[in-house]
């Protein structure tokens, strides 16, 4: 039968963490005890004061639109955000806010990707970043890292990834999947290849950045002579507990910000305005208001890395930020376990799912075939009994 879809939509993939999380529910509907370690998203309530003020805006009837690029004293409140946390003066007309980071991220690539621009993903990479470049009619290219440079990459593969038909970075610091974050000496490092080539533009997703266990976060923005061609993209789903909530931002040079806001206005104009006016009272206050949820993030680390050491085949390092682990399982490759061969991370993961009854994500889908990403956003009693299915299933 003819298609009569687009090429665009019939070359796009599906988000592999919203298929395997589809998968698990299927699953859990036809009765079976599937624990789900596959979806990036705290199991943490939402603050309490965050709440209050979504309630206070339904009562002073923010019911309007709202304005396309955000409102204004929302842009102040991050303003100040990016200066109190990352030292980056923003000034309001720099900064639109957006229907999650995931929205965020497909304004910068649609206005500033012409078809048959490269873009540069270290890989592994979080699982849209791909196909959002080639919506936009850019073309990925993959920098390969693996588990012995804690998937970081370095100066050196960035040099070398580099041609005339560049035009972007993306990266994500703390990484999802892998948790990787890149310190600010090793960002300068970057930041001195890119130096020599004054027209690439680097998309910094800092949208884990209170998840992190190092002394401190580091932006690409603060290196010396990147702040004029770098897209600072945050949101508060992760660190506030506040997915469903779908609000993203950037802060950006003035005439990208004002191109998103122009392209974003065709698109979906501004963002839900309740959640706005809760996103206020989540960024005026201190990070010590949530600074719970990072400690009880750090305990399930330590626990899910000394569990998985355990079990013969697993190879882990240690990330410091985000909430993932992204082990490399390439030692089941050929093997057969309960009579399936394992021929890669996409198998693998199936095989968890269907005999262990546990949810986790093919490495395939963030770039690196050797590993599956597991996500510690669950309770130590899940953690520990779905470490435990793994064990018993290989």
């Amino acid at each position: 039968m003819k298609s009569y879809l687009s090429d665009r939509i019939n070359g796009m993939s599906t988000s592999a963490t919203l298929a395997m999380a589809a998968k698990a529910r299927e699953l859990r509907n036809e009765g079976k005890d599937i624990i789900g370690l596959s979806l990036g998203e705290p199991d943490f309530n939402i603050p309490d004061f965050i709440k209050e003020a979504a309630k206070e805006a339904i009562d002073q009837n923010y019911s309007s639109y709202s304005p396309v690029d955000g409102y204004a004293d929302l842009k102040n409140a991050i303003a100040q955000k990016f200066q109190r946390d990352n030292a980056l003066e923003y000034t309001p007309a720099q900064i639109v806010v957006s229907t999650g980071a995931k929205q965020s991220l497909a304004n910068v690539a649609m206005v500033l990707l012409n078809p048959g621009d490269e873009v540069i993903l270290p890989a592994p990479y979080w699982v849209s970043y791909r196909d959002i470049v080639k919506l936009a009619g850019g073309i990925p290219v993959e920098v390969p890292t693996d588990i012995a440079s804690d998937f970081k990459m370095t100066p050196e593969q960035l040099r070398t990834a580099i041609t005339p038909k560049t035009k972007m970075i993306w990266y994500s610091s703390p990484c999802n999947p892998s948790g990787s974050v890149y310190s600010r000496e090793e960002l300068a490092g970057l930041g001195e290849v890119l130096r020599e080539h004054p027209g690439i533009f680097v998309v910094s997703d800092e949208i884990y950045e209170h998840i992190n266990f190092r002394s401190e976060h580091a932006s690409i923005a603060a290196v010396d002579g990147m702040y004029d061609r770098t897209i600072t993209v945050n949101g508060v789903s992760k660190a506030f507990a506040m997915t469903g909530w779908r609000i993203g931002y950037i802060g950006a040079p003035e005439w990208i910000a004002r191109a998103c806001t122009k392209f974003q206005g065709q698109i979906t104009s501004g963002a839900n305005a309740i959640a706005q006016r809760a996103t206020i009272a989540a960024l005026q206050a201190p990070v010590s208001r949530i600074q719970f949820m990072i400690d009880e993030f750090l305990q399930r680390r330590d626990l899910i890395l000394k569990l998985l050491s355990e079990i013969k085949g697993f190879r882990v390092n240690v990330p410091e930020g985000a909430f993932y682990v992204f082990p490399d399982i390439s030692a089941f490759f050929g093997k057969e376990l309960r009579g399936r061969t394992i021929a890669n991370a996409s198998d693998f993961a199936l095989y968890l799912l269907e005999e262990a009854n546990v949810a986790t994500v093919t490495g395939d889908a963030f770039g690196n075939p050797n590993c599956i990403r597991i996500s510690y956003a669950a309770s130590e009693k899940e953690i520990r009994e779905a470490v435990r299915r793994i064990a018993e299933v290989v």
